[in-house]
């Protein structure tokens, strides 16, 4: 079947003189969960923007779903991957069953309308994401959670093999950030979808990530097992802070904590 995701000594610059990545080798097989964690300036979101096409590296090559994201047929391309950004803004009126049926538009042949097909998954995608209830709302009138919520169920409606997120619950409240990462984790169980998903969330990434890539400065400061990865040393030396990493006796689940000094 092949690799959902490859990079190959990638390397890519700003211009501002330092590279963002320099050789960068990563793969991604079909049907996995992998999360990309690092502090801010690691190179996170660019590498977002890489696999995405929405910057073109300086050197190297990028593979998505077998696919250049730089050259040859972009709908196929939006068919196989749909990304979800940090904060989900339109600019326009639109009600939240329009924004989802935007995830529909790479399966949408010139300009006919939705057919049934399209809609059923539109409206699939809104349950799985629990804003069904907010189909006829406008979409510039929900918070910020709602919002983002809406976002990952447009990409959802794309149907991708894979899905890219990039800190797609930087706004939601711990309840609602966790339901997202079950619903992704649901996804990629009941339909091998492969995410790979940006977060801050440490303890999130290594209870539902296969595997958990370490950025820092631009490059992989380490790749592997959650337990293999976000250990103290190796959160303490890229972020710069002194961690506790604890396992929960019950469940098993890593717990980072800071080692905090009072003024």
């Amino acid at each position: 079947m092949g690799a959902a995701l490859i990079l190959k000594d990638v390397s890519f610059s700003y211009g501002r003189g330092c590279m963002e990545f320099e050789g960068l080798n990563l793969e991604v097989a079909r049907g996995e969960m992998v999360a990309i964690i690092g502090p801010n300036g690691a190179g996170k979101t660019t590498l977002v923007r890489l696999v995405s096409g929405l910057e073109r590296p300086s050197c190297g090559r990028i593979e998505v779903c077998g696919l250049d994201p730089f050259g040859g047929d972009r709908r196929r391309l939006a068919r196989l991957l749909a990304v979800v950004g940090q904060s989900a803004e339109l600019g326009f009126t639109f009600s939240v069953l329009e924004v989802v049926l935007m995830g529909r538009a790479p399966h949408v042949e010139g300009f006919r309308l939705e057919s049934e097909r399209d809609l059923a998954a539109a409206h699939a995608a809104m349950r799985f994401t629990e804003v069904h209830d907010l189909a006829a709302r406008a979409f510039d009138t929900l918070s910020s959670g709602e919002r983002q919520r809406v976002a990952v169920a447009r990409a959802l409606a794309q149907e991708p093999e894979l899905l890219l997120l990039d800190e797609p619950a930087a706004f939601l409240d711990i309840k609602q950030e966790t339901l997202v990462y079950q619903r992704l984790s649901r996804l990629n169980r009941d339909h091998s979808t492969t995410v790979v998903s940006v977060l801050h969330n440490l303890n999130l990434a290594s209870v539902y990530f296969d595997r958990v890539v370490l950025l820092s400065r631009g490059r992989i400061a380490a790749v592997g097992a959650p337990a293999d990865v976000i250990t103290a040393d190796n959160v303490g030396t890229v972020f710069d802070i002194e961690v506790r990493v604890e396992r929960d006796e019950q469940s098993g689940q890593l717990n980072v904590l800071p080692k905090l000094v009072r003024p």
